[in-house]
This record gives structure tokens, C-alpha cells and sequence, in this order.
């Protein structure tokens, strides 16, 4: 994301289907977001100094205005390797 700042939210994976990689199995809501244009998505884990697990750019930006919710849908977000 470029033009500010936003809170972390939790995410559950799950298998995707074909069974080659996961998927978020739950709609992924940023609340109350500053004007910004959301590029990509980081995945990191939960211990107390996070480490970044994955990273990718969203297929296509999206520029969202102050106050707004930006939502990655269920399935929408499909991880894997290779």
C-alpha cells in the first residue's frame, strides 16, 4: 500500500482447490483505510517480532478514500510455491 498506514488482519488458510496451494477461507475486511492505493499483500506470522512469510502484488491496484473498507473476498487470495 502507498499514501499511509492501516491496522493487520488476521487470516486462516485453507486448502485451495487442486490442492496446490491455500486460500484465505474468509472475506479479509481493512476498515476505516487512509487515502492510499492498496498494490500488493504481505502475509506475515504471528509471533512478536513478525516475520514476513509471502508477499505479491494484487492483479490489479486499487485506490481506495479516506474511511473506506478495502475487502479481499474469501478464495480470493491463493498462495503457493513454484
Amino acid at each position: 500500500m502507498t499514501g499511509g498506514s492501516y491496522a493487520r488482519q488476521n487470516v486462516t488458510l485453507t486448502s485451495s482447490t487442486g490442492g496446490s496451494g491455500v486460500s484465505n477461507d474468509a472475506d479479509i475486511l481493512f476498515t476505516d483505510m487512509p487515502a492510499c492505493t492498496v498494490v500488493g499483500i504481505e502475509i506475515y506470522d504471528s509471533a512478536g517480532s513478525p516475520i514476513r512469510l509471502w508477499h505479491g502484488p494484487l492483479t490489479a491496484s486499487k485506490t481506495v478514500g479516506a474511511g473506506d473498507e478495502f475487502k479481499l473476498a474469501a478464495s480470493d487470495v491463493d498462495l503457493s510455491i513454484g
